[in-house]
């Protein structure tokens, strides 16, 4: 009696929403559907992202920009659109955008030998207009678990900027100062005016952004940073 010997499937199941996984699981599938830019993995559980209206990339775009402003000036370190961060075998989120200092400069993440991010940054930025729920729940306390130190997020529809800063642990609310600035506390020197940033005043965020970059703390912060790096940066 002839027997069927059939070879066992090489075919790579795609990535779906809802999937739960585990990291190498996860990354052997999104590497097999080169098609997807925008994946991630929450507590083991697979999020795909809609498609990016005008509206969530405006504001993404203007956001890496305020970011890049300051980078440019701010030796020693580094921002990134869209990274992946792994974080343990359950997690990789894909932030919008994200700040970190070099790990030569002293800092908390590092480039892995296959050129992710290991370990959260200090800052990470997300643009906010389908996903509040998700950035302000289940990310909001996935960075926290991880120590990001400073986390903000764009809630596009409402033009509120939510900023978090890490204490003892756990988020508070990053207060403004009188001016109604916000002063980051983790990057000397990064100053935002949310107001002006969602009302899309492209001349006032950016003149508060050149004061942040004149002020005496950043001056003292890239000073730190020179030492720390040496010829490294």
């Amino acid at each position: 009696m002839a027997t069927d010997i059939r070879e066992p499937s090489l075919e790579i199941p795609p990535l779906r929403p809802g999937d739960r996984l585990t990291r190498a699981e996860f990354e052997r599938r999104w590497e097999a559907m080169p098609q997807v830019k925008r994946a991630e993995l929450i507590d083991g559980e697979v999020i795909m992202p809609a498609a990016a209206s005008s509206r969530h990339s405006g504001s993404h775009f203007d956001m890496i920009g305020w970011l890049a402003y300051y980078r440019y000036q701010t030796p020693g370190t580094e921002g990134h659109a869209e990274h992946s961060v792994r974080f343990d075998d359950s997690n990789e989120p894909q932030p919008d955008a994200l700040l970190r200092i070099k790990e030569s400069c002293g800092g908390r993440s590092r480039v892995d030998s296959e050129g992710y991010l290991d370990n959260g940054p200090e800052l990470i930025c997300e643009v906010a207009l389908t996903s509040v729920a998700i950035d302000l729940g289940r990310k909001l306390h996935l960075y926290q678990r991880f120590g990001v130190q400073e986390y903000l997020v764009w809630r596009v529809a409402d033009k509120i900027i939510d900023w978090f800063l890490l204490r003892n642990g756990r988020y508070e609310r990053l207060v403004r100062s009188a001016d109604r600035i916000f002063r980051s506390e983790v990057f000397p020197g990064l100053w935002l005016d949310a107001d002006a940033l969602t009302a899309d005043d492209s001349q006032r965020w950016l003149a508060i952004a050149q004061r942040g970059l004149g002020s005496p703390e950043h001056a003292a912060f890239v000073a730190e940073l020179l030492q720390r790096g040496g010829s490294t940066i």
